[in-house]
C-alpha cells in the first residue's frame, strides 16, 4: 500500500507560475494530498459538503481500509475548492466523492493530487476512482475504465480580455493546450493551427501562459476555463466554445471491483437529484453565469 505524504501546496505568484509555464513544469505533485475524518460522535462530515441518501447502502472494497482514496488534478475551482489541496473541503467533484464515502459508509475520505496526464495513461496506482473532469473516450478505456456519464463537455476559448482572437483567425494564432486532454487532440484535429500548440501540464499552467500573453488563446474543457476565467476578476475571458459530443466520466483502475456498485451509486445521485444540486451550489457561482451564454464556434 502507498504511504501519502501530506504536504501543503503554497500560493504561487504570477511570475512563479510563468516561469513554470515557460519551462513545462507543474504545480501538482503526486504527493500532495488531504484526509477528512469522521467527527469525535461518529457522525460522517466530509468538508462543507451535505450528504444524500442511505449511510451504508453500498459496500466498496477500498485500497486502504475505512478510507475511500480519490486523486485528481487540483484543484479546479468549482470542482475542488481550496487555495491549496489541503484546503479542499467543497466543490461538485469533491462532494460528489464525500456522497459515495457516506453512502459505503466509510469514516475517511483521503483526496490526492495526481498528473492529469498519468492518471488518463493508467499509470497512477493505489486508489478507488478519480475525479478530474475527464472526457470518456475509446482510447483511454484501453487502460482505464470509466463510470457511466455524469457532465457533458466542450471546448472552451481562454483569452486575454481585449484579445482580438475569434472564430475566424483562431488558427493563426499561437494556441495552448493541457497535456494529455482531449481538448488538445481537438486543436490538432480539428482546427488545424498553422503554429503547433505549445503544451502544459496542467490547468494553473495554462492560465498563466494566457495571462503572460505566452499563448494567444488556452483550450481545454469550457467548465474548467470558466472557472479560470471568473477567478481571474476580469483578466480574463471565454469567447468561444466548440461542441464535442463528449462528457465526464468517473475514472477507476482498470478491472476495478468496485466498478458496479459506484456506477450504480452516481446513477442514483443523477436521479434523486444530487447532482443536479451540487451543480447549481458549486458550478453557478464558480462559472459566473449560465455556459450555455457562451458562442458557440465551428471549426473551419
Amino acid at each position: 500500500m502507498r504511504t501519502i505524504r501530506t504536504l501543503a501546496v503554497p500560493a504561487l505568484s504570477a511570475a512563479l507560475l510563468a516561469a513554470l509555464t515557460a519551462c513545462g513544469g507543474s504545480v501538482s505533485g503526486d504527493g500532495d494530498s488531504t484526509t477528512h475524518t469522521t467527527d469525535s460522535k461518529g457522525s460522517r462530515s466530509y468538508g462543507q459538503c451535505k450528504v444524500t441518501g442511505v449511510r451504508g447502502s453500498i459496500h466498496l472494497k477500498t485500497v486502504e481500509k475505512d478510507t475511500l482514496t480519490v486523486v485528481g488534478d487540483l484543484p479546479s475551482p468549482g470542482w475542488w475548492n481550496g487555495d491549496t489541496v489541503r484546503q479542499i473541503d467543497s466543490g461538485y467533484e469533491y462532494c460528489m466523492a464525500a456522497n459515495l464515502a457516506y453512502r459505503a459508509d466509510l469514516p475517511k475520505l483521503t483526496v490526492r493530487n495526481v498528473s492529469f496526464d498519468a492518471l488518463v495513461a493508467g499509470k497512477v496506482r493505489n486508489f478507488d476512482l478519480a475525479l478530474a473532469e475527464i472526457s470518456i473516450t475509446d482510447a483511454r478505456r484501453k487502460v482505464v475504465d470509466f463510470s457511466a456519464p455524469y457532465f457533458a463537455s466542450n471546448i472552451g476559448v481562454l483569452v486575454k480580455s481585449g484579445s482580438k482572437v475569434t472564430q475566424d483567425n483562431i488558427a493563426d494564432m499561437q494556441l495552448g493546450v493541457k497535456q494529455g486532454t482531449t481538448g488538445a487532440d481537438f486543436v490538432n484535429q480539428h482546427l488545424h493551427p498553422k503554429k503547433p500548440p505549445k503544451v502544459f501540464a496542467g490547468d494553473v499552467e495554462l492560465q498563466a501562459a494566457v495571462q503572460a500573453g505566452q499563448i494567444d488563446a488556452g483550450l481545454t474543457d469550457v467548465a474548467i476555463v470558466l472557472g479560470k476565467a471568473h477567478e481571474s476578476q476580469g483578466k480574463l475571458k471565454v469567447i468561444g466554445q466548440y461542441e464535442t459530443g463528449e462528457s465526464y466520466g468517473a475514472l477507476y483502475p482498470k478491472g476495478s471491483a468496485n466498478a458496479s456498485t459506484l456506477d450504480g451509486a452516481i446513477e442514483a445521485m443523477k436521479k434523486d437529484g444530487t447532482l443536479a444540486q451540487l451543480s447549481s451550489t458549486y458550478l453557478a457561482k464558480a462559472f459566473g453565469g449560465d455556459p450555455e451564454t457562451i458562442p458557440h464556434w465551428s471549426a473551419k
